[in-house]
């Protein structure tokens, strides 16, 4: 498959009420022991790609490192490959063109692409994120790469408690249709937890809705009826490995 027909195929993955469940991986191991376990896609996730390596997160690993890590993932399996792209590791509008391309001659099929201020407190106004968008979108139009950009608002992920989000709900909303209209093809919002609200929430989104699940979420089974369409696991799963290496050296080093 080429990589456009890899792209029509992730995009199609994403149905309300029918969601596309992304056990993040962070290298090309991961990639694999994922794709074994039977699933349809693969996506990283920036927080465990950086850990692995030594970074922290937020955009402190190189995007060229990040890259050759991505590459090797999508040579070592024949699914879609997302890719976390943060807040596209650049300010301008021509680097992150630049910074796109690379992810895309990367063989990304997709990307997260967030409206949080890297290493600041709050988030980018809508318009400058939806020209941010936008210019993704043109440079994946121009290489004739249906990139699936899944735009991730912070709304909900910026310090607030729960039983403050109904009050963030207007904010979000207004970000999704402005970002749809830049040209997203999903909307993520990390840290909606409440089963009402992301209900609504996914019934007055112009995009499919991407929920994480960060264990307080509901579980798969519940977000499926109220209209999620794509679901993944930040570091989850990479925090589960890593535990499970520690408990199995701690057993390996006893005398």
């Amino acid at each position: 498959m080429t990589q456009s027909d890899k792209a029509r195929d992730f995009a199609a993955l994403h149905q309300p009420g029918k969601p596309l469940i992304l056990y993040n991986a962070w290298d090309a191991g991961s990639a694999q022991a994922i794709s074994k376990a039977g699933a349809l896609a693969i996506a990283t996730g920036s927080w465990s790609l950086a850990a692995a390596q030594g970074y922290k997160d937020g955009q402190d690993m190189p995007l060229s490192f990040a890259t050759q890590i991505l590459e090797r993932m999508v040579g070592s399996v024949d699914l879609p490959v997302s890719f976390d792209f943060e807040a596209g590791f650049a300010g301008d509008l021509d680097t992150l063109a630049n910074n796109i391309e690379q992810v895309i001659s990367a063989g990304a099929i997709g990307v997260n692409f967030e409206d949080r201020l890297i290493s600041e407190v709050g988030l980018r106004s809508a318009s400058d994120q939806a020209d941010r968008i936008a210019t993704l979108r043109r440079v994946a139009d121009a290489k004739s790469i249906p990139l699936f950009i899944n735009a991730r608002t912070d709304v909900f992920f910026q310090g607030s408690k729960p039983k403050e989000h109904a009050d963030l709900m207007k904010e979000a909303q207004s970000r999704a249709l402005t970002y749809a209209d830049a040209g997203a093809n999903g909307i993520f919002v990390p840290g909606l937890i409440t089963p009402e609200l992301i209900g609504k929430f996914c019934a007055e989104a112009p995009l499919p809705v991407n929920i994480m699940q960060i264990g307080q979420s509901p579980d798969h089974a519940t977000l499926a009826d109220l209209g999620v369409a794509r679901i993944s696991h930040g570091p989850a799963p990479y925090l589960a490995a890593m535990a499970n290496v520690t408990n199995a050296a701690t057993a390996a080093l006893k005398v």
